[in-house]
Order: C-alpha cells, then sequence, then structure tokens
C-alpha cells in the first residue's frame, strides 16, 4: 500500500473543516496512518517550500502557514498519492471542480485549504520531514476486502 502526506493548513484550522476533510479520506476508503498538530517554524518552511524560495510570494505562503497549527496526517491505500490528489483538486480554489475538497471549501489559491503530496517520490521525503518512524502506524482495516478485490493488495 502507497503512503502520502496531507497536511490540513490554517485556513482549514481556522474554519473548523477539519473533520471534514478527513472524512472525505475515510468515506474513500483511505486508511490514517499518523496524525498531529505541531506549528510550523521557518526552517521546516524553508526546506517543505525550497522550491518556491526565488517566487516573490514565498515570504507570504511562509507567513500562511505559520498563522496558526496544522494539521499533519499520513494517509495510505492502493494509488494513494494519486487519488488524495484527485480528491483535494487543483490549487486555486476558484478553479477547483465542484465535489473536490479545494471546489467546495476554498475561494484562494495560497488558502487553499490543504497540501497533499504530488507523487510517490515527494510523499516519501515529506512524510519523514513531519513524522518520526514510530508516529506512522500499521494496522490492518477489517474491512479492507470491502475496499479492495483480492488482486489489488
Amino acid at each position: 500500500m502507497e503512503k502520502t502526506l496531507v497536511i490540513l493548513k490554517p485556513s482549514c484550522v481556522q474554519r473548523s473543516l477539519m473533520g471534514e476533510v478527513i472524512s472525505r479520506f475515510e468515506k474513500k476508503g483511505l486508511r490514517l496512518a499518523g496524525m498531529k498538530m505541531i506549528q510550523l517554524t521557518d526552517a521546516i518552511l524553508d526546506e517543505h517550500y525550497a522550491h518556491l524560495k526565488d517566487k516573490p510570494y514565498f515570504q507570504r505562503v511562509k507567513d500562511s502557514m505559520k498563522a496558526c497549527p496544522v494539521v499533519v496526517q499520513c494517509w495510505e491505500g492502493v494509488d494513494a498519492a494519486r487519488l488524495v490528489r484527485s480528491l483535494i483538486g487543483v490549487t486555486n480554489g476558484r478553479e477547483a471542480a465542484p465535489g473536490t475538497i479545494r471546489g467546495d471549501y476554498s475561494v484562494s489559491s495560497q488558502e487553499n485549504i490543504i497540501h497533499a503530496s504530488d507523487s510517490v517520490e515527494s510523499a516519501m521525503i515529506e512524510l519523514k520531514r513531519f513524522f518520526a518512524d514510530n508516529e506512522i502506524f500499521d494496522y490492518k482495516l477489517t474491512v479492507l476486502a470491502n475496499l479492495y478485490s483480492s488482486s489489488e493488495i
């Protein structure tokens, strides 16, 4: 099974949408393998958003992500990274399709509720950034046979 990182951003926390977002992943059949609330720092944001460091909006992104604690999560399932990305929708909430998390709850390209790893490779790096090995749990969902065919798991 594949694992991926999800961060419920300050815009999600401040709007009390955490349960709604988590519920969407659970209803889809993904398994929550780790979750914690943390306050992001400049150091971790510099590493996490290193690809944006030369952009004029970099500091604004960092300030937004430090506005309050965030909830970091590890979700697991078949094709989890791709599946989570399809559930959250495109970056700009105004352009995200209705039915996606961003399409239903966001009208901004920055205050867009949620971050998710964009690939399996990114997920592996990002999960190590936010979780120690003992903070990600491996347990069997008893409904697994009702979620996937035997050839998928």
